[in-house]
Order: structure tokens, then sequence, then C-alpha cells
């Protein structure tokens, strides 16, 4: 019962995301052809069958049954429905062809701009009311790095402290992360660390993007925590044997230890028996014994919280500088986003390991929501809305950006690619956004069942 609901709670995620970058994007088509006097026949939530709506004036505003998209049908346009009825009479006032070039040109890019819009105003909001927390970077010292691992397969070994990627030092961390997307969707990543005093420059080896999804955690700030408890379980062995929320492990089985990963690492690795701990606790140093659960090797114990204990700095956000805040965010996660399509379309990274489909982006939209409540959801939604903008833009039949290159060539050639073309082209790029729907969701499907 309880992964039924997990399931529905996904999905109802999911739509509900989808939902509003959706209508946001038909949105902007929709106005804009109102503005330039496009009569709109239909303005759908979801791709046909037509379940219900309600025709107001020339348009019908209706949901449909597969909602994985949507469109607005604009009188005397060839679009997905492949309609060509209206060729075989005169152009009115009305229709699409009709009307200029670039007024054509503003419809079909208004739903972009609109998700760009989008993605804008939440992040903008999000800064408006939640301001900003952030770790400067000078308070967070050296790193444990965890054998075996991806970091010591690039270098970094424990006791470094991160100082810059790629030639660019932080002034502070937000979110619990040392990296941005736009730091790590490039090919050459060059990870700066001072050791022993010295700066030593660590090249990211081939393949590193691909080998990320298998370390989301990739050094985050919990890589330098001290092994200093932050929350004990009640009635778990850790209470019963008197550690308190404060005290510093600095031996475990007669090892010095030094910090968090590392010690909930070694009390995992030890199979059986118990534990032989030295804490610090205030100016005493005490040993304890403790015995884990049998079954799980846990003795209930919690890490402070990395944000506070680094001095994490509260920022708050006037208008207009929580609005410059969002246009940053958004051209930086632009930027990140198209790098990455970059290294996808380059073969640098590979397509069936980081392509993801409906199941893989309703998954991560659920993740985003359960960790981070609203903020998770509206940042997700926001990211999902310039991924959205930038794969619409793309010069595909079938999508806004095939459609930009037909009045490209219209405005330079003054006349029209032959219906003939435009309707081969179209049928085409839907068979390829077909195949590619097909392709991400079998893929989505093989990764969540380990093939």
């Amino acid at each position: 019962m309880e992964a039924i609901f997990d399931i529905l709670r996904t999905i109802g995620i999911f739509i509900g995301a989808l939902f509003i970058l959706v209508m946001i994007h038909e949105l902007g088509h929709f106005l804009a052809a109102r503005w330039f006097g496009m009569r709109v026949d239909r303005f759908s939530i979801g791709f046909p069958p037509r379940v219900f709506g309600k025709k107001i004036g020339d348009t019908d505003y209706c949901i449909s049954a597969t909602p994985l998209g949507g469109y607005v049908k604009i009188a005397g346009m060839v679009d997905e429905s492949l309609d060509e009825g209206f060729e075989s009479s005169e152009p009115q006032p009305w229709e699409y062809r009709s009307k200029p070039v670039w007024q054509r040109m503003v419809v079909i890019t208004a739903g972009v701009v609109f998700n760009m819009i989008l993605a804008v105003a939440i992040y903008s909001g999000m800064y408006w009311t939640y301001g900003s927390q952030e770790v400067p970077a000078e308070k967070v010292g050296t790193l444990y790095v965890v054998p075996g691992g991806l970091a010591e397969e690039v270098g970094f070994v424990t006791g470094d402290r991160l100082i810059g990627v790629n030639g660019e030092r932080p002034v502070s961390y937000k979110g619990g992360n040392f990296f941005s997307i736009s730091d790590l969707a490039t090919t050459d990543i060059v990870f700066q660390v001072e050791r022993n005093g010295q700066q030593v420059d660590l090249p990211a080896p081939a393949g590193f993007i691909d080998r990320l999804n298998g370390e989301p955690s990739f050094l985050t700030l919990v890589n330098a925590l001290p092994s200093v408890i932050g929350t004990v379980a009640v009635g778990m062995p850790a209470e019963k044997a008197g550690l308190q929320a404060g005290d510093r492990v600095i031996a475990l089985q007669d090892t010095s230890v030094g910090y968090w990963i590392e010690l909930t690492r070694r009390i995992r690795g030890t199979a059986t028996g118990d534990l032989n701990m030295v804490v610090v606790r205030g100016a005493d140093t005490l040993g304890m014994v403790i015995s884990p659960d049998p079954d799980t090797r846990t003795i209930g114990i919690g890490p402070v919280d990395p944000t506070r204990h680094f001095g994490v700095v509260s920022v708050d956000y006037g208008f207009m500088a929580g609005f410059g805040a969002g246009i940053r965010n958004t051209w930086e996660t632009t930027n990140g986003i198209i790098s990455g399509f970059g290294l996808l379309f380059s073969g640098e990274v590979s397509v069936r390991q980081n392509l993801g489909g409906p199941l893989a982006i309703a998954n991560v939209t659920r993740q985003a929501t359960d960790n981070g409540g609203w903020i998770g959801f509206w940042s997700i939604t926001a990211f999902m809305s310039i991924t959205l903008a930038i794969m619409n833009i793309l010069p595909i039949p079938a999508l806004d950006g095939g459609h930009l290159v037909f009045l490209v060539y219209e405005a330079i050639f003054r006349r029209e690619p032959s219906l003939k073309l435009r309707m081969w082209l179209q049928q085409a790029g839907m068979v390829l956004l077909l195949g590619l729907m097909l392709f991400v969701t079998f893929n989505d499907i093989l990764r969540f069942f380990g093939g």
C-alpha cells in the first residue's frame, strides 16, 4: 500500500510541475498570437484525445488525455496536427500565414521566452521569500576523501582544502554543495586544492561526468564535517552508552578519527562485537564501550548541521537585488544545461547514462520535493522550465526551433518553403521525437530495474 501511495505521489508531483510548465509555455504562444490578431482555435494542456473543456469565443480551452505536453492551434499554421486544409483558400487577416514574418517569429519564440521568464520569476521569488543561506568558503576546512571513491580517483586526499574549480575561487557555498551545474558541465574540469600550504591542480579523468551519476554526493560540505555528534536517538545504543550531542569522537577501535563520514564508515565496517570509542566532552576525554544494533550495526547518532557548523550566513534580498539574483541564477543554469547538451551531442558523456525520460524526471521532481519541500519543488520546476525552453528552440521540425528555421528561410529568400517539404519535415520531426521518447522511457526502465 505504501509503495502504491509513493508511486501516486510521484506521479502527482510530476504532473503538477508539468502542468505549470506547459501552461506557461503555451500561454506565451497564445498571448502573442492574440496580440497580433491571429485566431486561436484550441488551447490544450496535454495531447489528444480531448477529455473535456469549454469553448469561449473562437477558442476551445481543453484538457487532453496525454499529459506530456500541450499545444496552441493557430488558424493558418501547419503545426503538430498536420492540418493543411486551409492551403486551398486565400489567406485570411486572422490567420498565422497572413502575418509578417517578424510577427510569426515572435509567436513561435514566445513559448520559449515565457519559460525563461518563469524561471527568472521562480528564482527571484525564492530569493525574495527565503533569502539565501550561504556558507563562507574560508570557514570550510579540510576534506575527508572516501577510499576507492571518485574523489580519490580524481586525486583528492584526506586533508586537502578545496579552494577553486577551473580557476574560479568561490566566495561562498550554497545548498551544502561545493559545485554548481555550470562548474561541472565542461570537458576540461580542473580542481584547485590547498595541500601542505601549496596549491595543487587536479584535472578530472576521462568519463568524470558519467561517473558522477553513481556518486551524486561527490564532495559536499558533509565531507568536511568533523566527527562531532549532532543528535542522539532515544533508546538507541549511543544513548544507552552515555553519548551526548556535542561529543567529538577522536578514536574508534584504537584508531584515530577526525571526520563524520570516516566515523560512520568505520562503525558500519565493524562486522561484529562492541565498539571502543574515545570522545572529547568539554575539557574531559572519555572512553566508552557501545554495543551496536546487531542487525543494522547502527548506534543512533546523527551529524551536526553542516551549514550551521560552518557558520551559515543568511542573506536577505530586496526587490531589485532578488530580481538580479534570479536573472544570474537563470543565466548560470542555462549555461550549464547548454554545456551539458553539448557534452551529450559531442559524445563526451554517455547519452544512455545521462539522458532521462518521463520516469527519471518524475523521480527527480519527487526527490527534490521530498528533500527541499516547496523550495525543492520550485527549484526543480525552474530548472525544468529552462530545459524545456532549450529543448523547444532546437532546430528540429515539430518543435518551435524547427518552425523558426522555416521563418528564417522565408525572411532570407522572400518565400516560404513548399508545403510538401514542410509537411514532410514535420512528420519526420514527429517520428524523431516519438523515437526519442520511446528511447528515454525504455532507458529509464532499464536504469530503475538495474538493466
